[in-house]
């Protein structure tokens, strides 16, 4: 019987949810993975490591697919595993379910958590009728929130992504780089903001800029505006990658690079980045903003710098300081990038993933969802 993992979302793999699997993956290969993905999903990589893949998710239906999918995974028997869960995640399969979830059935991890008082009573409700599910949040903040809820099983995991690829070799400094979609939460608008200062001040840092859309290839009303600005800027060491890279490519962005992360503090208090650790394995060092989990990691390793405001005077300061001491800070990141192992910080998940499995394969429990 299959792990049963929903990703409505997961589309190729760039980005967030195909860097968390792989690392899920990478600390725990033996487990017996069936992705639910969109419907469009380009995924070689995981098709030649033998990833069985169910293209089933559209964009338009999802949720209403997401209801379905629970009521017959419940059914199965198969253990459930949802990486990027939501509100919604939670409200779905308590519907599904008609009936409080048995132990080792359902497993969800929240990455961001918005609270209000009118979630929070509904959220308390809902641990009431469902105590045995198994949470996990990347913060101790979203930790707490759910435990004040009411829930028991909960606990904190801090996503190792991307451990799955091979790090590049060392390279002396080449570029500044602004990895990944290009949206409004992670700050792109600054990382504009900043070409047009590179310009207006004569500077000749060569910046490379991935200026592609989110999964589905959209772009948020903000983004569009600033991709404009971008287009017109007549900076003559600027790169613009516009198209979605495949992994080795996207992979060898960091060899030499500075990486730029001025994401917004709303978002990424809790949410952790994959970009953050393709980065540090690779041995490029990170501007990023404080307040953020991205900024804590830098703090604790000195991988890096941290600014309290994105201005372009901020952020290009801040660049002058690592291309100086290029060698130091690509150290320091590479070694912070080692020292965060999938293995270790999924070991809380793996254990209970592996009971789950061993308890859908036992004589009582043999039915599967084809």
């Amino acid at each position: 019987m299959y792990l049963e993992i929903v990703e409505p979302t997961l589309v190729s793999e760039a980005g967030h949810c195909a860097a968390l699997f792989g690392s899920l993956r990478a600390a725990a290969p033996a487990l017996p993975y069936r992705l639910w993905i969109d419907r469009r999903a380009q995924l070689p990589r995981f098709e030649q490591q033998g990833v069985t893949l169910r293209r089933f998710f559209s964009r338009r239906w999802r949720k209403l697919q997401a209801l379905w999918l629970y009521r017959r995974l419940l059914r199965s028997g198969a253990p459930i595993l949802v990486p990027t869960a939501t509100w919604f995640d939670l409200r779905a399969l308590d519907l599904a379910a008609q009936g409080a979830i048995a132990p080792q059935r359902a497993f969800l991890y929240f990455h961001k958590w918005r609270a209000s008082v009118r979630r929070a009573q509904a959220l308390s409700r809902l641990a009431q009728r469902q105590p045995r599910l198994a949470l996990f949040g990347t913060s101790e903040s979203i930790v707490q929130a759910l435990r004040a809820a009411g829930f028991t099983r909960v606990e904190q995991i801090v996503p190792v992504l991307g451990a799955d690829l091979a790090a590049q070799p060392a390279a002396s400094f080449r570029a500044l780089l602004s990895a990944g979609a290009a949206r409004a939460d992670k700050g792109f608008t600054h990382v504009v903001d900043l070409v047009e200062h590179l310009a207006a001040t004569g500077s000749t840092l060569p910046i490379v800029v991935q200026a592609s859309g989110d999964h589905y290839g959209r772009y948020d009303e903000r983004s569009r505006a600033d991709l404009q600005r971008l287009r017109q800027c007549r900076y003559p060491h600027l790169t613009v990658l516009a198209d979605t890279l495949d992994a080795q490519q996207y992979q060898d962005l960091f060899a030499g690079a500075i990486c730029l992360q001025p994401y917004g503090r709303a978002d990424y208090a809790d949410k952790m980045s994959s970009v953050t650790f393709d980065a540090l394995r690779n041995g490029a060092p990170i501007i990023t903003m404080s307040g953020t989990s991205m900024a804590a990691i830098v703090e604790r390793s000195g991988a890096g710098i941290v600014v309290d405001q994105p201005t372009p005077t901020a952020l290009l300061q801040a660049c002058y300081a690592l291309v100086q001491q290029y060698p130091h800070y690509c150290e320091r990141a590479r070694r912070t990038g080692q020292e965060h192992s999938a293995a270790s910080a999924w070991r809380p998940m793996v254990e209970q993933l592996q009971l789950a499995c061993a308890a859908s394969t036992s004589p009582a429990n043999t039915n599967s969802t084809s």
